[in-house]
């Protein structure tokens, strides 16, 4: 493809654009690089004004992207006089259009486009809800079929605002699993020949269709912003944040810095939080997260609950934070609970449990002092505006076609459902 090359992070080595998920001599990222080192902006909607920076050829033509904005009211509350939030989600008076109401329809976008253009026509993936309605509902627009594994406690979320199409094949896991168990089941479906991988965080179409949070931040800013605040289940968008910024940087117009990252998890699941804490390069499950089913079970944003995330990989969430000298915060239910109550009365729009949290760790870097109060911060609001969306339009339940009682099921008994 065209516009980039991969590069593997690790060994170095060039690849040029396809599909590919990693490097063949190791296990680190791959990560795009760009023809253009500055950041072209086109003439298009949503997100394909960032295009450049984008691993699709053909332009996105699609109305979904993030809008940044300087906030008044909780900024004011706070006492914090450059707070800018980015919002991924549904809110026309805003003109914030994204349909599926998270960030995670920045990735669907550009993952499927990549994967059209990479001549397959078919993936898999799992999701805790979010991720999974967001590629339903581009599935639903364009007819590639779509594979998606969810968890019992994810399946609240799988509406989308259209009729559901033939392309969308939902498979349902039955009480007793979680996010974890739904990967082990997709990963297992994308051997299958004809089906391919979404590839979660390893995507660059993922990453990159996040970091464009970061890219419209500092072209609305005309700055990197000093510090992000995101709350993060497998840490995608925060690699995806760190990448941007990097490009930004080289690019030389936004600042010769790079955001230092503030990621927060919620308590008492945050194995990220206690190896980071710990400086660890590695979870350590028994020590990191004891007894982690029943520990997601008791968290209020439980689509941040993924058992196996991209911590210690090259390219990964530790290397984003060294690399920022970031900082982890551990969120309490009740600390996210009234830091959702506190933005939506100040900012006037409905926020999920995820951005709830990422509210409550500024909150608490605030009182830790661990920003200035002139210092410019990008909240990261992944997703909110459901309550404003079912204003404008009726929401369509997914069926799942299929159930699984366990992530080794026999594959048969799932797809020739």
């Amino acid at each position: 493809m065209g516009n980039y090359n991969l590069k593997c992070l690790q060994c170095g080595r060039s690849y040029l654009g396809d599909y590919r998920l990693k490097c063949d001599d190791d296990d680190s990222f791959v990560q795009a690089e760009y023809q253009s080192k500055e950041l072209d902006l086109k003439n298009a909607p949503g997100i394909g004004k960032y295009n450049e920076w984008l691993p699709v050829q053909d332009l996105l033509m699609t109305e979904a992207a993030p809008i940044t904005y300087k906030s008044e009211e909780l900024a004011n509350e706070l006492e914090l006089s450059n707070l800018y939030i980015s919002f991924s989600g549904y809110w026309p008076e805003r003109n914030a259009l994204i349909k599926t109401c998270s960030f995670k329809e920045l990735e669907a976008h550009p993952t499927i486009q990549r994967l059209i253009e990479s001549d397959h026509s078919s993936l898999v993936l799992a999701s805790a809800g979010n991720t999974g309605r967001a590629f339903a509902h581009v599935s639903a627009l364009n007819g590639v079929d779509v594979y998606i594994v969810v968890p019992p406690n994810g399946m609240s979320r799988m509406w989308i605002p259209e009729e559901p199409s033939d392309s969308i094949h939902l498979i349902k896991m039955d009480e007793g699993n979680d996010y974890t168990d739904a990967i082990h089941l997709a990963d297992r479906i994308a051997k299958v020949p004809g089906i391919m991988p979404e590839g979660g965080a390893r995507n660059i179409a993922r990453r990159d269709g996040m970091g464009t949070v970061m890219l419209d931040a500092a072209v609305t800013i005309k700055q990197i912003p000093d510090h992000y605040f995101q709350a993060i289940g497998s840490g995608t968008g925060a690699i995806a944040a760190w990448e941007a910024a990097l490009r930004l940087r080289e690019d030389g117009r936004f600042g010769d810095h790079i955001s230092k990252l503030h990621l927060s998890q919620n308590l008492p699941f945050a194995p990220m939080v206690n190896a980071w804490n710990a400086c660890q390069r590695k979870i350590i499950p028994e020590i990191d997260m004891p007894e982690p089913k029943k520990s997601i079970s008791d968290i209020f944003a439980d689509v941040l609950s993924n058992r196996a995330p991209p911590y210690s990989v090259k390219g990964g969430v530790f290397d984003a934070l060294e690399d920022t000298d970031g900082l982890m915060y551990g969120i309490t239910n009740n600390e996210a609970k009234e830091a959702k109550a506190l933005f939506e009365s100040l900012e006037g729009i409905d926020i999920l449990p995820p951005s709830a949290v990422a509210v409550a760790s500024l909150i608490k870097s605030i009182d830790a002092e661990n920003v200035d109060k002139d210092d410019v911060i990008l909240l990261n609001i992944a997703g909110g505006g459901v309550e404003r969306l079912k204003e404008d339009y009726t929401l369509s339940n997914i069926e799942p076609v299929a159930s699984a009682k366990n992530p080794e099921i026999p594959l048969e008994d799932v797809l020739d459902k």
